[in-house]
């Protein structure tokens, strides 16, 4: 059995703004039923959905801060979480890198870098817990710190780092070095130095003793100029210590056999039941309630990374086609007033919804047909792997964790039912549109929409297998 000590800025039902807290409250949770001695430390936010059982525990002095430990429980599970509590730092309405009105904390240094300080006390044992982890398994560049302080530490726990985006790097300026009192033989550009900035993803990618990110496809494209963002190099020095794992999904919470949030329950035995979650989405979107037309879903945030650009570009042309189009995302205000541009001129045919909704992405992903994932580059991507277990079909750019989740509809896949979506290359309007109009030839064919249908459904894409291989990793360390 190992000890590990879980190291995030987010996990679901706790908190969520991402992909990343998904995989903090479902991965723990696997490693767990594995036998595995795991705690989750995050930040005592007060956005919090705060369990019922939080207790004190302990209270630590780091860089002239007082700090109090709270311990409680993933809800729907028994994985101990440790709540790192300092209301002066993040005891602020808003989200763990947002304030209320949706601007990034001033502050979002220092309280990272507090946050780090704590899990390597609680690391070193020297935090009166009376518990010293073997791993410490941390995530993004908000937890970057760690294994660089850990470091310098003597008789430390192993250290792997995980990335669940590059493109998010905790970059601060050089003088913010100094005011956080940080290490000064971190301070190099062999260490957390980079081009005269600081920064946090760094110290993750130099000092961690394994690297995993969250899809093989995407562990190599990061090794690149179009992905690494300046840290290709590194990433390719270090590519012995490099691997990807792929996500899986909290089959408890996605599963449509026993899913409460959708209108009407179904599996593979019962797949026609499927069609009663499409005409209740349209009468709850307020669109024409009509069975045959292909309803195409989206649920993402909408930025350029997401390729909502490119689905803009195709909609005048989709327009023209029997289908129907909802979305529910909210991000740059451009894409929104466009989207909602959209939907004024053609109300019979699109639904758009900014924000985010639980419910409704459960009943999208029930309801839908035709899941859009045009991404122009996804780490992983969970809607497309959601999108399968529900018998929606997804329409997915080759890249990252949707080339390794998604097997392209051509001739000799069908034949082998292996196919589960359709697949293009290249990120421009033409390549997504030509992927809609295939689908649509597709759809247009039961009997083979059917077994896509099946095919996807039939996939495991359980925590249980990537919590292997992170068990697997752990033990090699």
């Amino acid at each position: 059995m190992k000890k590990i000590l879980f190291v995030t800025s987010e996990a679901h039902p706790l908190i969520k703004t991402g992909g990343l807290a998904d995989v903090s409250g479902s991965l723990p949770k696997s490693l767990l039923e594995l036998g595995q001695d795991i705690r989750i430390i995050m930040p005592n936010y007060q956005a919090l959905n705060r369990p019922e059982n939080i207790q004190f525990r302990c209270t630590l002095r780091v860089n002239n801060t007082d700090v109090n430990i709270l311990e409680t429980r993933l809800p729907g599970s028994a994985v101990i979480v440790w709540l790192v509590d300092c209301p002066e730092l993040f005891d602020h309405p808003g989200n763990p890198y947002h304030d209320e009105y949706g601007n990034a904390w001033p502050d979002i240094a220092e309280r990272f870098a507090l946050f780090c300080r704590i899990a390597v006390e609680i690391a070193m044992n020297r935090g009166y817990l009376n518990w010293k982890p073997d791993i410490v398994h941390c995530n993004d560049w908000q937890s970057g710190l760690v294994p660089a302080l850990l470091a310098l530490e003597y008789s430390r726990p192993a250290t792997v780092f995980t990335i669940h985006n590059m493109a998010y790097q905790g970059l601060f300026p050089s003088a913010t070095y100094s005011y956080l009192n940080l290490p000064g033989q971190l301070w190099n550009p062999d260490g957390i130095e980079f081009h005269g900035m600081l920064s946090f993803l760094k110290g993750g990618l130099v000092y961690s003793d394994r690297i995993t990110t969250v899809s093989p496809t995407y562990a190599e494209e990061i090794q690149t100029a179009d992905f690494g963002y300046g840290l290709e190099g590194l990433l390719s020095h270090r590519n012995d210590f490099l691997c990807g794992i792929t996500n899986g999904i909290d089959t408890d919470q996605w599963d449509p056999a026993i899913d409460s949030l959708i209108a009407e329950p179904y599996s593979i035995k019962d797949l026609h039941k499927k069609v009663l979650n499409k005409t209740a989405l349209q009468t709850t979107l307020s669109l024409p309630v009509d069975k045959k037309i292909p309803v195409f879903g989206l649920i993402s945030r909408l930025v350029e990374q997401k390729g909502i650009d490119l689905v803009l570009d195709c909609l005048p042309e989709m327009m023209k086609l029997p289908l129907q189009f909802v979305l529910l995302g909210s991000g740059n205000k451009s894409y929104e007033q466009r989207l909602y541009n959209f939907a004024d001129l053609y109300p019979e045919k699109i639904s758009i919804n900014i924000g985010y909704d639980e419910a409704l992405s459960h009943q999208i992903e029930a309801g839908a047909d035709i899941f859009l994932m045009p991404s122009r580059f996804e780490p992983c991507g969970l809607n497309q792997i959601y999108s399968q277990r529900y018998g929606t079909i997804p329409i997915v750019r080759k890249t990252g964790g949707l080339a390794d989740t998604v097997d392209d509809t051509l001739p000799d896949t069908l034949r082998s039912k292996t196919a589960t979506g359709f697949v293009f290359n290249d990120a421009t309007p033409g390549a997504l549109m030509e992927a809609i109009k295939r689908a649509l030839i597709i759809y247009s064919l039961p009997k083979s929409w059917r077994e896509l249908q099946v095919n996807g459904m039939e996939r495991d894409y359980s925590w249980k297998k990537s919590a292997q291989q992170y068990l697997s990793l752990y033990h090699h360390l």
